[in-house]
């Protein structure tokens, strides 16, 4: 699937509606200021045509000349630097014709220079505001680029299952939370994988990288899912090594999340949760949850010493897996109440006809429309939203291994 630029991984419009209404709308970066370019001039110009009327028409004075620096101040804040240039050269004329109309202090030079030094300190402030903007621009390209390594996009049909991805960023200026997932196509079956990492920031990011790193890696070529996750949790510990090698007050850092391997039989599915929320199956036969937190989360498994366990469920064709982060089910409305994930699924399958919207794609947009009206367009946390389900008909697709 694509990544948009909201932060959402989504390909339906339905779905990238429901995302950019959760996000505010906001689907620019930066700044509110920074991103007022375009139309930033509609602001200064109405300002100026306002106090023109005025002073023309209902109170001549020569006066208008301390009203009319206001329009390169207010250009500094929204316009390129060429745009405050050109409204600066504009009030700069007006006033000379206003106060040849109406006569007054204003023809003395001190007041022409105040003016001119005013123009010259707005488009200064304009050029230093657009190179920020230059520089936000940059380093948050630079951001996603970053994240695009740990949270790849998903073809909609991959590995022979169907699926959608949501990225909803608490703070959709930087996008840099730890969330990760993905969904990888190997010998042994498909694979899925959706976590959480304690924190947030570039540490968070670097320790979801080595996570998804091990496991794209282990996943791909060993067939025993008890070994996969020995691998995620050997490379998160050297992980954390290492960072506490190169700065000695790191702190390390654990990793919740669900592995989920799609058995050849099309009928099973072996699990395993790492302190994580249970994921839920949706289908004709309703809704139930996987097993939750069975055990401890990545990079904790030196501090209990049990071993992995793996949980073998019925997954049927047809049924669809909804997995998310705690940013789902820890999304609070006005009164604090969190969002009743469970409840919701069951009663969208309980209301819904005998042909249930539980394909990835319509569960997820209405899961994030669910979400906005609970929360109110403001998200506390990171929210990640991943829906998969086996191929309707895998004949019409490649189904088998392909590359990773």
């Amino acid at each position: 699937m694509s990544e948009s630029s909201s932060g959402t991984s989504v390909k339906p419009e339905g779905l990238r509606a429901a995302a950019r209404r959760l996000l505010g709308g906001n689907r620019a970066y930066g700044p509110f200021l920074l991103r007022l370019e375009r139309w930033g001039w509609v602001v200064p110009g109405g300002f100026l045509v306002m106090v023109l009327v005025l002073a023309w028409w209902v109170h001549p004075s020569s006066e208008i000349d301390n009203w009319l620096l206001m329009v390169p101040l207010l250009a500094s804040a929204l316009c390129s630097p060429w745009g405050t240039a050109a409204f600066g050269a504009a009030i700069l004329l007006v006033n000379r014709v206003f106060t040849l109309a109406v006569p007054g202090q204003n023809l003395r030079l001190e007041n022409f220079l105040l003016d001119l030094c005013v123009v010259l300190l707005a488009v200064l402030v304009a050029v230093l505001r657009s190179r920020t903007r230059s520089y936000v621009l940059r380093l948050q390209n630079a951001v996603l680029a970053a994240r695009e390594v740990v949270v790849r996009p998903i073809p909609d049909h991959w590995g022979g299952v169907e699926s959608a991805t949501v990225y909803l960023p608490a703070d959709t200026e930087s996008r840099m939370g730890g969330d990760f997932y993905d969904v990888l196509a190997t010998p042994h079956g498909t694979r899925i994988i959706l976590g959480d990492v304690q924190g947030k920031g570039l540490a968070a990011l670097s320790t979801a990288g080595a996570v998804v790193g091990a496991f794209r890696e282990a996943g791909y070529h060993e067939a025993d899912m008890t070994v996969v996750t020995a691998r995620m949790e050997d490379g998160l510990r050297r992980h954390n090594a290492l960072l506490a090698a190169v700065d000695t007050t790191h702190e390390p850092r654990f990793a919740t999340g669900v592995v989920i391997a799609l058995l050849g039989d099309e009928t099973h599915a072996d699990v395993v949760n790492f302190g994580h929320e249970g994921p839920l199956v949706l289908g004709s036969g309703g809704v139930r949850q996987l097993p939750q937190e069975q055990n401890p989360p990545l990079g904790m498994a030196a501090l209990t010493g049990t071993e992995t366990r793996i949980n073998r469920i019925p997954l049927e064709k047809g049924e669809t897996v909804l997995l998310v982060t705690d940013g789902v089910t820890e999304a609070r409305d006005r009164r604090g109440g969190f969002f009743p994930l469970l409840p919701w699924a069951r009663e969208l399958v309980g209301t819904s006809s005998r042909d249930s919207p539980t394909d990835p794609d319509t569960l997820l947009k209405r899961l994030v429309e669910a979400l906005a009206d609970h929360t109110e367009g403001h998200l506390n946390d990171d929210a990640t939203l991943l829906a998969v389900r086996r191929e309707e008909a895998p004949g019409a697709r490649p189904s088998g291994p392909q590359p990773c």
